[in-house]
């Protein structure tokens, strides 16, 4: 009996994780990994937590415990990042990660003796890397990515410094934030227990704002200012890696440092060709034939191998894949001829304003729209986007279709930036 009670406690835990329109796929190894992570009662409890932000007094009225108990509870689960509690005017709030970016890698960002690391890197390692099923519902399932890619800003040129904007700049993000910390990458540290890991620098896992607050106040990640977290970022150019951030201009939560051979998005690249798990930069390189001498070191340090030397009138050439390439400007730093530059994409990136827009954009592409209108009313404080978005479900399919692009144009952003009317105060 009590078997089939834990059954049920992870299966609901599950079904709670997939409202998220980047969810996890049922598996054996998912039950695996969630019954380490989570007690019985822990899964429980939580599979009964809205999407949305909520106080403690939601929780105890859902739990039907007092504040005080709902509080305990709470607090355990932020000490071991499997919630996120934030710090706001009022006082503190919770909210419960997706899966990626969240508490699969929380999981991993410090070395822990509460959990056995070991196993739990060879689950997400038979999750993620063997199954695939997670990595293609992740990166594959819609056209709004969770993820985008920043450029090495070292290799810009006057002219590109010219048209990059500033959200599309990692510094910019770094300097914009009001909490930093630093962690344990997840994805080397994963792979360092099955014996894949490479020599890549391993603290330099990037968290901002109210995300990193908790994650520091947790120990889960230690706090820096700016400056140390930019040396960082010159030490990821350096050692060619890639940055992949929140797919957001405003309010990033996260930059991952990544490397080809670890990292989830990049190996997800390499695997699947041209269907870029991360949206690219604006950025795309070229190559000057008249000055290259097809050393073909770029095409070694391509993270994703989207460099190669193909043969054009009986002449070995290089050549850039540009329909895989991410735009990130490895190849550019490791020219020693300087005859690989950045020009900027003929298509626009269109990237969502923040995270309620691009949560938004991902439900309707993947049909789970209702679970953000409905669920709590997760979307209350942008009401005008509520009601609009409700009546989107009830139209027929082709108009539904052509709200959907509608929504992923500018009308969106337009709404998102309506405040609601302030009350006047009664005399």
């Amino acid at each position: 009996m009590s078997h089939i009670t834990a059954k049920n406690a992870y299966k609901s835990l599950e079904e709670r994780i997939n409202k998220f329109p980047q969810g996890a796929p049922p598996s054996k190894t998912l039950y695996q990994i969630l019954s380490i992570l989570f007690t019985e009662e822990e899964a429980r409890l939580v599979a009964k937590l809205p999407i949305k932000a909520f106080r403690v007094k939601t929780a105890a009225n859902i739990w039907n415990v007092s504040q005080s108990e709902a509080y305990k509870i709470l607090d355990n689960l932020a000490k071991k990042a499997l919630i996120l509690d934030i710090e706001d005017d009022k006082g503190k709030k919770y909210i419960l990660p997706p899966p990626m970016a969240g508490f699969f890698e929380f999981s991993m960002m410090r070395t822990r003796h509460d959990i056995d690391q070991k196993l739990l890197a060879e689950l997400y390692y038979q999750y993620i890397n063997e199954e695939e099923d997670f990595i293609k519902e992740l990166f594959y399932s819609t056209d709004t990515k969770l993820g985008r890619v920043y450029v090495q800003e070292e290799v810009l040129t006057n002219e590109n410094e010219v048209t990059i904007l500033d959200y599309e700049r990692a510094t910019h993000i770094i300097e914009e934030s009001k909490h930093i910390g630093i962690s344990m990458c997840y994805c080397r540290h994963r792979m360092s227990h099955v014996g894949k890991a490479c020599d890549a620098p391993m603290d330099i896992c990037m968290t901002f704002n109210n995300t990193a607050n908790s994650l520091i106040n947790n120990n889960f990640a230690r706090r820096v200012d700016a400056s140390e977290c930019k040396e960082l970022l010159h030490q990821a150019y350096e050692n060619n890696l890639v940055q992949c951030g929140e797919n957001v201009r405003s309010g990033v939560t996260f930059i991952c440092n990544c490397c080809g051979c670890c990292c989830e998005a990049l190996v997800a690249a390499k695997r699947f060709g041209n269907m870029n798990p991360v949206q690219t930069t604006s950025f795309i390189p070229q190559i000057n034939y008249d000055s290259c001498i097809n050393c073909g070191k770029c095409v070694k340090i391509c993270p994703i191998d989207a460099i190669s030397k193909s043969i054009e009138n009986n002449k070995e050439v290089v050549k850039i894949d540009e329909d895989r390439c991410l735009g990130c400007g490895v190849c550019v730093r490791n020219c020693h001829k300087k005859s690989i530059t950045l020009r900027k994409r003929k298509e626009k990136i269109i990237t969502p304003a923040n995270s309620v827009h691009r949560a938004v954009l991902m439900a309707i592409e993947k049909g789970q729209l209702q679970n953000l209108i409905f669920d709590n009313e997760a979307l209350a404080s942008h009401r005008a986007m509520g009601a609009i978005l409700s009546s989107i479900l009830n139209l027929e399919p082709a108009k539904r279709a052509l709200a959907n692009e509608q929504l992923k144009s500018t009308y969106l952003d337009r709404l998102l930036s309506i405040k609601k009317p302030e009350r006047k105060k009664s005399n």
